[in-house]
């Protein structure tokens, strides 16, 4: 192998199947040549067992980083941690990464962690620094049977550009549209696609529990009879991918909501013609404090917090999470100059005032849907794809802002619309849940959502209690019902995006 800068070059893996005899040197290589402690596992083993004792096979796949020509992973990073040299290699760069987890959620393949030792993701990358000392990964070096081929897939007369041209190869997710540059010689489904094997019951080496049906463990047999043949993985490693982004990301989406929400109700009734007195001033401070919390929840989530202003100052700008940033600045410096001209009791013009407000409803819409756009591009989790989430977090933010408001407000037309934005919001609920889904593993996770006890949180929290009854509290006389209405739309809310963030990552991966 010879290193080249030229463009023209795309580095990538062939696994030989037929070779494979599953002896993990490809791991320990991996492990040795980069000093990784021992969570980490950028190359691994799977193996899956198919058919009854005594005719049983069992099958090696090696699985590593895909080295994708359209890398999801670079896309969202937002300070360019992970980038695609001009020789194909999706490398990443320790020394630039925040330890946001982002381009876990990205990778289809489940193939980038966290090192615990330095809080940073880290990945296989097709050992960079000895190809440009021409020579081949470590774990190319050390197969045994010579399952490995690297090697440029853009030079015809290379072995890897012959394997793939002339034999029957397969890749991992083709439909997500990656490009992936990993390619299997007899490569099997029950592998490559994690759905169609099963878990049932803990193993001597595997560290994966038990597989999920609704939000707890698979009994042995109630997916697939592990009796009737079914592939099943004999081995493999935990899925990393769950729960990396926890009740931290479902608050920090909840109080997104609050501070677009504090601000946009009064604003747009404003500028409607419908004054709401007393409003606008605890709006601001509302949204300010919820921008606060917000701050809080996304810098205390991150694996190197004291990094956390490299999303500004280091930014890749096709990345959500930078773009939402800026966003979020500016929000809150139109928030604080409104606060201060309403502190001093400076007087605007009706031109001025009318212009803030524009600006502000223009950047909380923006602070309430941009992680619409965010999830988007975490394209291993299929139930975040819909293109409609943004105006979904939208219609949420609306939500919680009027519920903030509507024990203070007397206006006759205030609870009807709120009922109808709960009902808007409910309808939403019900498509994202219960509705027809693209992919399988969109359909698995909103099955996650409404089975078991997360389907008893959702239909009872947040459906009847936190959309239905307050549909009907909202149009009682009294203070305390509208209270009760407010408190609990707000629950219905956080609730939903709680199960919303937290099903999808129970959806494996690999």
């Amino acid at each position: 192998m010879t290193s080249t800068d030229s463009a023209s070059t795309s580095y990538g893996f062939v696994i030989d199947n037929r070779r494979c005899i599953g002896c993990h040197a490809c791991t320990v290589a991996c492990k040795s040549e980069h000093e990784d402690p021992i969570q980490v596992n950028k190359t691994w083993v799977s193996y899956i067992e198919k058919g009854v004792y005594p005719d049983t096979t069992r099958q090696f796949h090696v699985m590593r980083c895909n080295h994708c020509a359209d890398a999801p992973c670079v896309e969202i990073c937002p300070t360019a941690c992970l980038t695609t040299r001009d020789d194909g290699i999706v490398d990443f760069d320790p020394g630039r990464c925040i330890g946001c987890k982002a381009c876990m959620q990205a990778c289809p393949y489940d193939a980038i962690t966290i090192n615990p030792d330095s809080g940073t993701a880290t990945k296989c990358n097709y050992c960079a620094h000895r190809v440009e000392e021409s020579r081949e990964p470590a774990c190319v070096v050390v197969c045994p049977a010579e399952a490995i081929v690297p090697g440029d897939l853009n030079d015809p007369g290379s072995k890897i550009a012959k394997i793939v041209a002339s034999q029957d190869v397969s890749v991992r997710k083709p439909e997500k549209g990656t490009l992936p540059k990993l390619y299997y010689v007899d490569g099997d489904a029950a592998a490559l696609q994690p759905a169609a094997s099963i878990r049932t019951r803990e193993t001597l080496w595997g560290e994966k529990a038990p597989d999920i049906v609704d939000d707890t463990p698979v009994a042995e047999g109630q997916i697939r009879s592990a009796a009737a043949g079914a592939p099943r993985r004999a081995y493999d490693i935990a899925q990393r991918h769950a729960g990396s982004w926890g009740w931290k990301v479902s608050a920090y989406l909840f109080t997104k909501s609050i501070a677009a929400g504090a601000f946009l109700v009064p604003a747009l009734a404003t500028l409607a013609g419908l004054h709401l007195a007393g409003t606008h001033l605890v709006g601001i401070v509302v949204a300010l404090l919820a921008l606060a919390a917000t701050g809080v929840l996304l810098v205390s989530d991150l694996k190197r917090p004291e990094r956390f202003l490299w999303v500004l100052l280091r930014p890749q700008w096709k990345s959500w999470l930078v773009r939402g940033a800026y966003i979020i600045a500016g929000y809150s410096a139109i928030l604080l100059i409104m606060l201060a001209l309403f502190l001093r009791g400076d007087g605007l013009g009706a031109t001025s005032a009318t212009v803030l407000a524009i600006i502000g409803c223009v950047l909380a819409a923006g602070t309430a849907s941009y992680s619409g756009w965010l999830f988007g591009q975490a394209k291993g989790r299929d139930l975040w794809q819909s293109p409609l989430v943004p105006l979904h977090l939208l219609v949420q933010a609306m939500v919680v802002g009027m519920a903030l408001f509507l024990p203070m407000v007397d206006a006759t037309w205030y609870p009807q619309v709120f009922a109808v934005l709960l009902a808007v919001d409910l309808v939403f609920v019900v498509q994202d849940v219960w509705g027809r889904h693209q992919t399988a593993d969109a359909s698995r996770a909103a099955k996650l959502m409404r089975s078991g006890n997360w389907g008893v949180l959702l239909i009872a929290g947040s459906l009847l209690a936190g959309h239905v009854v307050p549909m009907f509290l909202c149009f009682s006389q009294g203070t305390a019902p509208q209270v009760l209405a407010a408190i609990l739309a707000g629950a219905g809310v956080a609730i939903y995006e709680h199960l919303w963030v937290a099903a999808p990552q129970r959806v494996a991966l690999a």
